[in-house]
């Protein structure tokens, strides 16, 4: 990835990437925190996380080919004001409802906007033998940044069960002005803009005719999938601990477990992927975190879970940066944006269907249908791999 972006580049892309996740992961708690000072009912919570997903699903697609038509860094530009203004309108005018929910909306657009022009500068800059690892770092980058955005919100809000907004809001302006500053030390190949070009032009830039790239549509919904687990354990692992009288702390170290072997595992992504093959790593990497869930029903030890959450971790921390090199590699020369933008499209709605269905399957079972559920839909996804030439 240095390489071929230069180390100045490389760096600049990767915190711009740690960044936008910390802003994230720091404002949406922050707009929940402000709705709960409101006294808001419930239904209003639910409103305002559903506000931060419309954009994506909206604008993902058009952002893609956005970003095959005007280039990388200057989506990334747009993407990185938006949220800028975004932090900036919730400091001094976030006192409503509605007002939380636009910023709520914006922050989701911007996010959008900064990721798809992220990975399009991966997917268009980095040569192939070089994709798995560079999606790596990327993904590691992004991961940094979901566990910092929570931890400022500890150091800001202290021991107080509601921290200040207000200074969470400030912190999150001040990140976001870096976060603009940063673009602008990230500098592309024109080459990749060349390309697009000339496929933008007629029907060979159309969604119709991207889906029909083969293999395409297969790592779409393998994506979709692995995304959504990764949500479904973030959200059920407690009520599994607490059905087996686990303590909070111990659910949330195995949590912490969990994305600490994803991150360790995309560090060493590009050598695990020239040595064996990104397809044999992508099928080994579904079949781990198949075995993981559906071993994680079991009763069981807490030793033993932090094992079982430990390959869980491994095998979804791999599967993720694995979608993206896939799908940059099957994508048509300028496409690429668009293709890693109906990823983008594909993971809100995977993350939205899926736990819903799933939830509806396991009902009565517990939280342990819920994983044995989920073993049987990522499992389900080693049929999608099959006959399907990863490597590209």
């Amino acid at each position: 990835m240095i390489g071929e972006l230069g180390r100045r580049s490389a760096l600049a892309l990767l915190l711009h990437s740690t960044l936008i996740q910390a802003v994230t992961f720091l404002v949406r708690p922050a707009t929940t925190y402000r709705a709960l000072e409101l006294d808001v009912p419930g239904y209003a919570l639910g409103v305002l996380a559903a506000s931060y997903a419309v954009f994506p699903l909206l604008l993902a697609v058009p952002t893609g080919a956005l970003v095959d038509r005007l280039g990388e860094r200057r989506l990334m530009v747009i993407g990185s004001a938006v949220v800028l203004g975004c932090s900036i309108f919730l400091l001094f005018w976030g006192t409503s409802v509605p007002a939380l929910v636009v910023g709520t909306a914006l922050l989701g657009a911007g996010q959008l906007a900064c990721v798809v022009g992220q990975q399009a500068v991966v997917a268009n800059n980095a040569v192939a033998s070089g994709l798995d690892s560079a999606f790596g770092y990327l993904t590691f980058a992004a991961s940094l940044g979901q566990a910092l955005g929570p931890l400022a919100i500890s150091v800001v809000g202290g021991a107080s069960v509601r921290p200040d907004t207000q200074a969470i809001f400030f912190l999150s302006a001040g990140m976001s002005l870096v976060l603009f500053v940063t673009t602008f030390m990230i500098s592309t190949k024109a080459t990749g803009r060349k390309s697009a070009v000339t496929a933008t032009d007629g029907s060979q830039g159309s969604v119709a005719s991207l889906l029909r790239t083969p293999g395409l549509v297969r790592a779409l919904a393998t994506s979709a999938t692995v995304l959504a687990v990764v949500d479904l354990t973030v959200v059920y692992l407690p009520a599994l601990g607490t059905e087996r009288g686990f303590s909070a702390a111990t659910v949330g170290l195995m949590l912490a477990v969990r994305a600490g072997f994803s991150m360790v595992s995309r560090l060493g992504l590009g050598r695990l992927s020239r040595r064996f093959g990104r397809g044999r790593l992508m099928v080994s990497s579904l079949a781990l975190s198949t075995v993981a869930l559906a071993v994680a029903a079991i009763p069981m030890s807490e030793w033993l879970l932090f094992v079982v959450m430990a390959g869980l971790g491994l095998g979804l921390g791999i599967g993720q940066p694995l979608t993206m090199s896939w799908l940059s590699a099957q994508a048509p020369d300028g496409q690429r944006g668009k293709a890693l933008a109906l990823r983008l499209a594909g993971n809100r709605v995977g993350q939205v269907v899926l736990p819903s269905a799933i939830g509806v399957v396991a009902a009565g079972l517990g939280a342990a249908g819920v994983f044995l559920a989920s073993a049987v839909v990522v499992g389900g996804t080693l049929l999608l791999v099959r006959g399907v030439r990863l490597d590209d």
